[in-house]
């Protein structure tokens, strides 16, 4: 394991640098919370678009209601603002599906109350200090709150692209792919790697801490599976061959009769989707897009192949042959720049495999950050020396073999909440997400060297 220290500017900064830097990061965080809520009109923000979701106003004031305890209570110690709804916008209280018949704040309430929820935050940043407390060391409870915000930002993203109705978001194209053709697999060398962070100073409490692990040699794609590489599977009748499928998955495949991707449709002259209200051809080069876990699986086996491994996902992203350390990024260390990723809502859609040619890793390997989310399987545990903060429900709670790891961002993740040790989970049924993957194998005799 190398012992060269983790680089991160945010640990260079001065109090004031912190203050402005993290200001600037929740003032991003607002402006695409605004947008999301502002495209609909209030019918739209109240009603609930599908069972799997909250209304976009439940989101809105729970993105406010979690602001203010942590950052005007907690962090400020001022007084409560609206305890009287703390409950209502306490998301282990009320499932999803319940949310529509609470007395939730209506949407010109809710906007106000978040607008004063912000004042008063900005008031606290002024003064708190960036050290001597761990919550607010280094800024880290309002980096907390502003990867919180936009957590729900793209969870409201998800909702819009539930939503019927005509197109209300719109956004530029993503880049084409370069005309080179690259390699469809990448040999990832075997050997002890850093996993996880201790520097990271807005990392959270399930990426800590650093810790060796030792991964065997594996080969894994350079890329995302594709859509054109995915429709080869359901032509080749993938959905409807049960070795494929894992026991739970075939089960749970038959019981909602799932035959496609979600938002697929299949039309006599080829395969169509509906991407936020636009229906249109599913694209050849862009990744498979809204797929569940299941789906990944069966497609691996079909493939001959497997789904990476948490680990191997992070060393693949992480790991630097030539120096031995583990970067934040595949690129290196500096933050995600429009070069290097399909980040923050910037496009509506992945973009085409091999299009940041800039974001690759040392080893080669493409699009590890943003465009869609990929599924390992792993399931989602803690790691060595983990440590609950600053509270077991942001993820110790869901530790356990119900959920799996998802790694790497999507077009609807931003640059703020995602990193190369950023851990998502969910549960293997899930589509609605921006989920897609990638497939991994052992090198055959003599590949590894």
């Amino acid at each position: 394991m190398s012992t060269i220290p983790e680089q991160n500017p945010l640990l260079e900064l001065s109090p004031q640098d912190l203050r402005a830097h993290a200001a600037a990061a929740l003032t991003r965080a607002r402006e695409r919370s605004v947008a999301l809520t502002d495209a609909v009109d209030d019918e739209d923000l109240v009603r609930q678009h599908s069972k799997l979701m909250s209304p976009l106003v439940w989101d809105l004031a729970h993105i406010g209601s979690q602001e203010e305890l942590w950052l005007v209570r907690d962090v400020g110690g001022r007084e409560p603002l609206r305890p009287d709804i703390d409950d209502l916008y306490d998301a282990f209280q009320h499932a999803r599906a319940d949310r529509p018949a609470l007395p939730l704040l209506g949407p010109a309430e809710a906007r106000a109350y978040v607008k004063e929820v912000r004042e008063k935050a900005f008031d606290v940043l002024e003064t708190a200090p960036m050290e001597g407390r761990r919550l607010t060391e280094s800024a880290f409870a309002f980096g907390m709150i502003t990867q919180h915000e936009q957590q729900h930002d793209e969870t409201m993203l998800a909702t819009h692209q539930l939503r019927k109705g005509e197109p209300v978001l719109h956004a530029p194209e993503p880049p084409r792919a370069p005309a080179r053709k690259l390699p469809a697999e990448v040999l990832v060398p075997g050997g002890r790697f850093t996993m996880g962070t201790t520097a990271e100073p807005w990392a959270l409490d399930n990426e800590r801490p650093a810790h060796e692990v030792d991964v065997p040699a594996f080969v894994l794609d350079t890329t995302p599976v594709t859509c054109g590489a995915y429709v080869e599977f359901l032509e080749s009748g993938g959905y409807h061959e049960q070795r494929f499928w894992s026991e739970p998955g075939w089960a749970y495949r038959q019981e909602h009769d799932i035959v496609a991707p979600r938002f697929w449709h299949r039309e006599p002259d080829g395969w169509w989707r509906t991407r936020f209200g636009v229906r249109e051809r599913v694209p050849e080069n862009e990744p498979v897009v809204h797929v569940s876990y299941y789906e990944a699986e069966a497609y691996t086996r079909w493939a001959g192949k497997r789904l990476p491994t948490e680990a191997e996902w992070e060393k693949a992203a992480r790991y630097d042959p030539e120096s031995g350390r583990s970067r934040r990024f595949p690129w290196g260390d500096e933050e995600p720049t429009a070069e290097h990723a399909n980040l923050g809502q910037r496009h509506l859609r992945a973009a085409e495999a091999g299009a940041y040619p800039a974001g690759a890793s040392p080893l080669g390997v493409h699009q590890l950050i943003g465009d869609v989310w990929e599924w390992t399987s792993t399931d989602f545990h803690g790691y060595p020396g983990f440590s609950a903060f600053p509270y077991r429900e942001y993820s110790e709670v869901f530790f356990g073999p119900e959920y799996k790891i998802l790694r790497g961002g999507s077009f609807g993740t931003d640059a703020a909440a995602i990193r190369g040790t950023f851990r998502n989970w969910d549960y293997p049924i899930r589509r609605q997400i921006f989920s897609g993957f990638r497939c991994a194998r052992d090198p055959r005799p003599g590949e590894a060297g």
